[in-house]
C-alpha cells in the first residue's frame, strides 16, 4: 500500500469518520488495539499488523461504507492495480448495518436511545456515549448486542423510528449471493499456499477451509424418484410440516481459532443460511466461535429441548477440521458421531419420526479431486463380470469410523472422504452457497415439488461442474430418511 496515499486519506478524514472506521474494524482488529486511536494513520498501522492493507480491497470497503466516494475514487484510479489475496476479509455485514443506523440517526433519536438503555447499561455508561456507535459498543460489551442477538436493539428502534428498525430487519433477512461457476482466480489454502500458473484477469479470493469426518464405506444413493403427475401424491410418503415455525436451525460458526487460520468468508455463509432457513419457516440461531467443549455442551442443551411443537431440526457446522472430526476454536476435535448422537430417538424422543438435517462445511482429508472424461458404456457381459468381481469387496468390513445413525437423519457433507473443500473468502464456501441457492430456488417454485434429496443432487451437479485451484469438489449426502422431505417458503 502506498504510504503517500494513506497519508492523503488520513488528512481528508474527520475525527468522527476515524471513529466510525475503528468501529467497523472491531471484528478484524483486537478491540484493545483500537482504543485511543484519534487519527487514521494509527488505524492504518493496526490494519497493516493484521495484513489487511496488502491490497486496496478492505480499505475500499471501509471508505464505501462511510460514504467517502471521493477517497474511494482516488484509490480506484490509482495507477497500480491491486492484487487481491485470500487474506482480505469481507467487511462484516453486521457492522455495516449498525453503521447505517448511526448514519441515519438524529440527535433526538440518540438521546431517546440512551434513555431507553440507561437501565440496562447504567446511567454513567450511557451518558459517556457521544454517538450511536459508542452506544452499540457498550451494548456489545455488556452482552446485549451481537451479530446473533439483535432483538433488544430492534425492539428499541421500533419505538424510536421504523426506518431504523427496518435496517436491522433487512440484515436479519440477509441476501443469498450466487457463486460463479468457474473460479479462475488468485487462490490459496488455509494451511499451505497454492499459486495458479497463469495470472487471472479478475482476481477472486478463495481459500481451502475445513476438514471433516471421513467415511470409507459406500455412500448412500441420494437420487430422488421421478415425479408422477398422473395422481396426487400419497401424503404418508412425506414428512408433515405443519407447525409455524417449522422448527429450529442452529448454525455453529467457527471463524477465529487458536493456532489456526481465520476462516474468512464464513459470515457470508451465515447470512445465506439465515436468509434461506428463515424463509423456510425455521427459527435460526447462530452460535459463533465455540470451543470443542462448548460445541458439545450446546448440542447437549439442544437435545434436552421439547420439540413437540416443531417438525424438524437443522444443524449447520462451519469450521476447520481433520479426518473424522470438526474442530472447536481451541483446535480440539468433535467427532461427527458426537454431532448426531444427541438427537437419536433414544436421547431426544420428541424428535422421533421427524427429519434431522446436518450440513457440514469442512474437508474430509488432505487430498484433492481431479476430473476425468466419462468413459463409453461397457458391453453388458463385461459389466456383469466386473460387478461380480467386486461384490465381495463391496460387502466386506467397513474401514474407518462408522456413525451411529438413527432413523430420519440426513447428513450433507461439503466433499467426499479424503478430500478438501473450498471456501471463497468474499462470498462464502462453494458448498453452502450452492446449497442455499438450490434450497431457495426449489422452495420458491410453484410448479416443482422437489424433495430434499433431489435438491442435494442438484447441488452435487452444480458444485462438481466448477474448478477451484484447478481441482474439483464433489459434495456427498448420506441419509436414513424414511419419507420425502419437501421444504417450501412459509
Amino acid at each position: 500500500m502506498d504510504r503517500l496515499m494513506l497519508s492523503h486519506i488520513d488528512e481528508q478524514l474527520e475525527s468522527s469518520e476515524v471513529a466510525a472506521l475503528c468501529f467497523l474494524c472491531r471484528d478484524v482488529v483486537n478491540i484493545r488495539r483500537l482504543e485511543g486511536i484519534a487519527d487514521a494513520k494509527r488505524l492504518f498501522v493496526r490494519l497493516e499488523e493484521q495484513g489487511l492493507l496488502e491490497d486496496y480491497s478492505f480499505l475500499c470497503q471501509l471508505l464505501q461504507t462511510i460514504r467517502r466516494a471521493d477517497l474511494l475514487n482516488r484509490l480506484e484510479t490509482d495507477s497500480r492495480r491491486p492484487e487481491e489475496t485470500d487474506a482480505s476479509p469481507v467487511l462484516s455485514e453486521y457492522r455495516v448495518a449498525l453503521y447505517k443506523i448511526y448514519a441515519d440517526m438524529t440527535e433526538e433519536h440518540l438521546e431517546t436511545l440512551k434513555f431507553l438503555l440507561s437501565d440496562k447499561l447504567g446511567r454513567r455508561q450511557t451518558e459517556a456515549c457521544k454517538t450511536a456507535l459508542d452506544v452499540f459498543a457498550e451494548m456489545e460489551k455488556t452482552g446485549f448486542l451481537s451479530n446473533a442477538n439483535l432483538r433488544d436493539l430492534h425492539e428499541i428502534l421500533q419505538r424510536i423510528d421504523q426506518q431504523l428498525a427496518a435496517i436491522i430487519q433487512r440484515y436479519v433477512e440477509g441476501v443469498t449471493q450466487p457463486l460463479p461457476r468457474r473460479l479462475s482466480s488468485h487462490l490459496s489454502m488455509d494451511n499451505q499456499g497454492v499459486q495458479p500458473t497463469t495470472q487471472p484477469t479478475q482476481p477472486v479470493d478463495v481459500s481451502i477451509s475445513e476438514t471433516q469426518p471421513s467415511y470409507e464405506e459406500a455412500s448412500v444413493c441420494t437420487d430422488a424418484e421421478p415425479k408422477t403427475s398422473s395422481s396426487l401424491p400419497d401424503q404418508t410418503d412425506y414428512y408433515a410440516l405443519t407447525h409455524v415455525p417449522r422448527g429450529l436451525c442452529v448454525v455453529i460458526n467457527n471463524e477465529d481459532f487458536t493456532g489456526m487460520s481465520k476462516r474468512n468468508g464464513t459470515q457470508a455463509d451465515v447470512g445465506a443460511l439465515r436468509s434461506v432457513f428463515t424463509a423456510l419457516g425455521f427459527t435460526v440461531l447462530v452460535r459463533d466461535n465455540l470451543t470443542a467443549g462448548d460445541m458439545k455442551l450446546e448440542l447437549h442443551k439442544l437435545c434436552m429441548r421439547n420439540f413437540l411443537d416443531e417438525d424438524a431440526l437443522v444443524i449447520c457446522v462451519l469450521s476447520h477440521g481433520e479426518k473424522e472430526c470438526v474442530f472447536g476454536t481451541d483446535g480440539k476435535p468433535v467427532f461427527l458421531r458426537e454431532l448426531s448422537q444427541p438427537f437419536s430417538s433414544r436421547k431426544a424422543p420428541t424428535l422421533a419420526g421427524k427429519p434431522k438435517l446436518l450440513f457440514i462445511q469442512a474437508c474430509q482429508g488432505s487430498g484433492y479431486q481431479k476430473g476425468s472424461m466419462p468413459c463409453p458404456p461397457k458391453a453388458k457381459q463385461e459389466e456383469e463380470e466386473e460387478r461380480e468381481s467386486h461384490l465381495e469387496e463391496d460387502a466386506g468390513p467397513l474401514r474407518g469410523e462408522t456413525v451411529p445413525w438413527g432413523a430420519d437423519f440426513l447428513l450433507g457433507m461439503a466433499t467426499v472422504p479424503e478430500c478438501k473443500s473450498f471456501r471463497n473468502t468474499t462470498t462464502g464456501s462453494i458448498y453452502i452457497q450452492e446449497l442455499c441457492k438450490q434450497l431457495k430456488k426449489s422452495a420458491s417454485s410453484s410448479k416443482d415439488n422437489d424433495d430434499i434429496l433431489t435438491v442435494l443432487t442438484r447441488v452435487n451437479r452444480e458444485v462438481s461442474k466448477g474448478e477451484y485451484l484447478t481441482y474439483k469438489q464433489m459434495p456427498e449426502p448420506k441419509y436414513t430418511l424414511t419419507k420425502k422431505l419437501v421444504l417450501k417458503c412459509v
